[in-house]
């Protein structure tokens, strides 16, 4: 794969800055006529797109007045970074699921090779102002999937998103930040020590060229490479208006797994996750289960069970048989083959059995229930009693 033209490079760079990321009637302009034909047409170097309206022309031609896509990508080079494409060897292809919404193309900083990471990653999203118990939530499954060989994906942000780079990073694992600005922005502000952090051990990337800023717009939009860039996504808190539930669904129209964890039903950052899992995304509770979900066959989380106890492990008519003891004072061995449904030299097998074991006891003709262990801070086996003393004292 020998990538795009250096002219449609350029172009695309260009319509980076003179257009809105995810804007499907620019990613079908570029279907029609080319990158280099919807440049010239927007910037009044050629014939106008089909439907393009005066007012977004005039738009674009003011744009176009400091239009220096060469600058940029000078400027991206002197940060380490690059510009992909698609077409380029890097660019990751289920960006192409997203049809003329797709990318024009990505401002990317960090050594690692995009589009082999994104072949085994995970969303990690959730509430700006979460709680601890969605911070430390984050975290632990930014270190877990970090830990099993996951690449795990994030917008940057305060709360959840800062939590699950941190857990990733702590792990020594590999985490990809996905900006709603430049790669150049340190935004917020707060986490410039973060994103420097993920520039050097993972990937930053965004749709905006250098020196692009942040809006609410370009951050809902953002979410859309968020989904579809990863294989499953996993939100962690969240209200009922929030850009998580945005990603979670985008990803689940686009056929990647959407997963939520579940928080206290008396808050509202978890009503939103909750109001998911109604929506049949799957509930999980640690990276094992994410793993499971998003990874291939045989990629299991480990059985989930209470403890065993000695009872477990009878064999299924010793177990029936010590059903069939009465509680209290216990019976003869004819009631206790009744109750099993068993003959009774069957039963009286599986009585000395359970004797040996210290489940049960015999007095006389009859057997009892043993009694449980001493808690007094003596050892004795179970159902066994200490024999009385014969004699005097």
């Amino acid at each position: 794969m020998t990538g795009p033209a250096p002219e449609d490079r350029l172009a695309r760079a260009a319509l980076t800055r003179l257009t809105e990321p995810g804007d499907e009637r620019v990613g079908r302009w570029i279907r029609e006529m080319g990158a280099v034909g919807v440049v010239r047409g927007l910037t009044g170097a050629g014939p106008a797109p089909r439907g393009a309206g005066r007012e977004r022309l005039a738009g674009c031609r003011e744009r176009a007045a400091a239009l220096d896509p060469h600058r940029d990508l000078e400027a991206v080079a002197r940060l380490g970074g690059r510009f992909l494409c698609p077409g380029d060897r890097e660019w990751p292809r289920q960006l192409d699921d997203l049809g003329d919404a797709r990318p024009l193309g990505l401002w990317v900083r960090g050594g690692a090779d995009l589009r082999l990471w994104a072949l085994r990653s995970v969303a990690v999203v959730g509430a700006r102002a979460c709680t601890d118990y969605g911070s430390h939530v984050a975290s632990l499954l930014g270190a877990g999937l970090a830990r099993r060989g996951w690449v795990v994906v994030s917008g940057a942000a305060y709360g959840v998103d800062g939590a699950a780079h941190r857990g990733a990073l702590a792990a020594g694992g590999a985490t990809v930040a996905v900006l709603a600005c430049g790669v150049d922005v340190p935004y917020p502000r707060g986490h410039a020590d973060l994103i420097d952090r993920i520039v050097e051990r993972g990937l930053v990337l965004a749709e905006l060229p250098p020196g692009g800023h942040p809006t609410r717009s370009r951050f809902v939009l953002r979410n859309r490479v968020i989904a579809a860039l990863t294989r499953g996504t996993v939100v962690v808190e969240a209200e009922y208006r929030s850009g998580s539930l945005v990603t979670a669904r985008r990803a689940r129209l686009l056929g990647r797994q959407t997963m939520g964890v579940p928080g206290p039903v008396t808050s509202g950052l978890s009503a939103g996750v909750h109001e998911l899992l109604r929506e049949d995304a799957a509930l999980v509770t640690d990276a094992d289960e994410v793993a499971e979900l998003v990874g291939g066959i045989g990629d299991l989380a480990p059985e989930r069970r209470g403890p065993v106890v000695a009872r477990d492990l009878l064999a299924p008519a010793a177990a029936v048989v010590l059903e069939a003891v009465p509680g209290g004072g216990g019976g003869d061995g004819e009631l206790i083959a009744r109750n099993a449904g068993l003959s009774r030299d069957q039963t009286l097998a599986r009585l000395y059995e359970l004797q040996s074991l210290g489940f049960v006891e015999r007095r006389g003709d009859h057997w009892q229930l043993a009694a449980p262990p001493s808690t007094s801070g003596t050892s004795k086996p179970p159902g066994r009693r200490p024999s009385a003393r014969r004699g005097g004292s």
